[in-house]
């Protein structure tokens, strides 16, 4: 066999349907769209995924892969004014903080935020603190631990 000896086997080449060349190539007039309607005209049709008003697919399906919400830091969130209820010169903890009520679910920690005012002097332990919150403690004489 040689190269100019290669032929495609029969049936497997076909040659291509010419829309809209009058009637005698059974493709004439409307050229196979049928008479009018969406998808007669140009540019018609519907967008990809489109499923005739019913939800479609990709919505109907849970979502899936990553996301960086799901290990983000939730601190428990204390405002400055709340921690006026402990004595003066007391330390501020955790279990202090849950003892009365001030803290219910600790998932990372304690955050301490800059709300109100501080009037007594207090040593607070938390894993986070706001730059206006540890100013008021340390304006009313008291001690900011990050523990």
């Amino acid at each position: 066999m040689k190269l100019f000896e290669l032929v495609p086997s029969p049936g497997s080449r076909k040659v291509a349907m010419r829309k809209g060349r009058g009637p005698g190539s059974g493709n004439g007039k409307t050229a196979g769209k049928g008479h009018k309607g969406q998808n007669a005209r140009a540019g018609g049709g519907v967008r990809p995924g489109f499923e005739g008003g019913q939800m479609p697919l990709y919505r109907r399906l849970p979502k899936r892969g990553f996301n960086n919400k799901n290990f983000a830091k939730v601190y428990a969130e204390v405002n400055v004014s709340d921690l006026n209820t402990f004595e003066n010169g007391s330390t501020v903890t955790l279990e202090l903080l849950q003892e009365n009520g001030l803290v219910k679910k600790v998932n990372d920690g304690v955050a301490i935020l800059g709300n109100g005012e501080l009037t007594k002097k207090l040593t607070v332990k938390a894993a986070k603190f706001t730059k206006s919150a540890s100013e008021k403690i340390e304006a009313a004489g008291g001690k900011v631990e990050v523990v």
